[in-house]
């Protein structure tokens, strides 16, 4: 798959890089906390109880950070850019999100953002299948909550105009 001299020398360095890249992403949650604003919105049917999110949140960031660094491990050095900016641009638009809707309340700009990173997400999986499967299957429950949390902030948009 690459020559030994493409293999990056810390692995254990780059594995606490990603974790602290998407935990600077899971910090806009935290930075934005659903507060009495979200509590009084109508939700749609299916909304889980709010102890859910963190946890689903924490297990997919784990998830998304091991399959960054598995890739980052196993691609050449020349087509690292091109295999994993996807991977950067879905974490910021997953940052985004939380901004758009915790934070300026901005249900359809948020649910705009949402497809965007929806998108990235699918484009991520696909350039990381042809480095490591197991990468990419990483990700297929990350796009499934976030196809879930489309149908939550489309269904919130629905019936809080």
């Amino acid at each position: 798959m690459h020559a030994a001299s493409d293999a990056p020398r810390q692995p254990l360095a780059i594995l606490l890089g990603w974790l602290l890249l998407v935990g600077l992403v899971a910090m806009t949650g935290v930075l934005t906390p659903p507060g009495a604003w979200y509590a009084d919105l109508d939700k749609p049917p299916l909304t889980p109880p709010d102890w859910v999110f963190p946890l689903a949140w924490t297990t997919l960031y784990l998830m998304m950070a091991v399959a960054a660094w598995r890739v980052t491990l196993r691609v050449p050095a020349a087509e690292r850019i091109t295999v994993l900016w996807p991977f950067v641009a879905q974490l910021a638009a997953n940052g985004l999100w939380s901004i758009l809707f915790f934070g300026l309340h901005w249900i359809v700009v948020a649910l705009a953002d949402l497809l965007l990173l929806w998108g990235l997400i699918l484009l991520t999986i696909s350039r990381f299948a042809r480095v490591s499967s197991l990468a990419a299957w990483l990700l297929v429950p990350y796009l499934a909550w976030v196809s879930f949390a489309g149908y939550l902030n489309a269904g919130i948009g629905w019936l809080n105009g």
